[in-house]
């Protein structure tokens, strides 16, 4: 998407930008119906999390280097004005919560034996998911709305 918008910085971009919001938001949606799904799973079979010293590791590299990502992101799609862009780094952000997830109930199933924080930590993972889903949809609406030059 950069490389098509710098080679035509003039060009119209609303329908190429309004499907990338839609496929965006989409995905949100799918990721939130995935999430509830294994919860409910997980609750119901009582599955209880894994935590290993490495798996430990990763998730705190994880997170660095995904900052890093929306950083960047955010960056470029202020520079080119692109929401779509902007909704890539929102969706990046969802990967941090979820390896912040990971952590988190990593760390206290260790400390506490606690199986059921995993699931608990996909509800607010859930709600964000749905949230930036339903705004990516909102945001090409509006371009519908402002923008005929389909």
């Amino acid at each position: 998407m950069v490389l098509r918008i710098r080679q035509h910085p003039d060009g119209a971009r609303s329908s190429f930008e309004k499907t990338a919001l839609r496929v965006t938001g989409t995905s949100f949606y799918l990721l939130a119906m995935g999430l509830a799904a294994t919860a409910i799973y997980n609750l119901f079979t009582g599955h209880k999390p894994q935590t290993t010293l490495p798996g430990l590791i990763i998730s705190l590299i994880s997170i660095a280097m995904m900052w890093l990502l929306v950083w960047g992101k955010r960056k470029v799609g202020h520079a080119l004005s692109s929401a779509p862009i902007l909704a890539d780094a929102n969706c990046t952000m969802v990967c941090i919560y979820m390896s912040v997830v990971l952590l988190a109930s990593s760390l206290i199933y260790q400390l506490t034996g606690f199986g059921f924080i995993d699931s608990i930590g996909a509800l607010g993972l859930i709600y964000f998911s749905y949230s930036e889903g339903k705004e990516a949809f909102e945001k090409a609406a509006g371009m519908d709305d402002c923008c005929d030059d389909d």
